[in-house]
């Protein structure tokens, strides 16, 4: 009797794992959201991947309210689709934190990158040649 049940039980994991497989494609998946990030990176002058409840983040955000610059936000923890997102994000810029911030569709990095370009006199360069045309606007 136990081999029977032990075939169905395998059998069953195979319906199972076949189902999933369909269902549940991460290649696909990652493959879509990797397209949605980059998409609103090259669609927004500044886009910043977040989590409401982060405090990096709100630093983060808090550089461009400095600049009267509002930036495209995407609050990952508010999608249902947010953790595939930040999932791409590890693979288009090696990192799985948040924020990560874009501008003018160049990675600046997180909230300490952000902060650090605002404030230290190295960022003039980094300002000069990716807001000259937001301060314009």
């Amino acid at each position: 009797m136990s081999g029977g049940a032990v075939r169905l039980g395998g059998a069953a994991f195979c319906l199972f794992f076949v189902v999933y497989s369909l269902v549940y494609s991460p290649p696909l998946v990652a493959a879509g959201k990797e397209a949605f990030v980059k998409k609103t990176v090259a669609t927004h002058d500044i886009v910043v991947f977040s989590k409401s409840y982060c405090p990096y983040c709100r630093r983060a955000k808090a550089v461009f309210n400095d600049l009267k610059k509002v930036p495209y936000v995407v609050e990952l923890d508010e999608r249902d689709d947010g953790w595939e997102i930040q999932d791409a994000l590890s693979i288009i810029v090696g990192r799985r934190t948040v924020p990560q911030v874009f501008v003018k569709g160049k990675h600046l990095g997180g909230s300490d990158d952000t902060v650090e370009a605002y404030e230290s006199g190295n960022s003039r360069r980094f300002w000069d040649d990716h807001f000259d045309q937001l301060h314009q606007r």
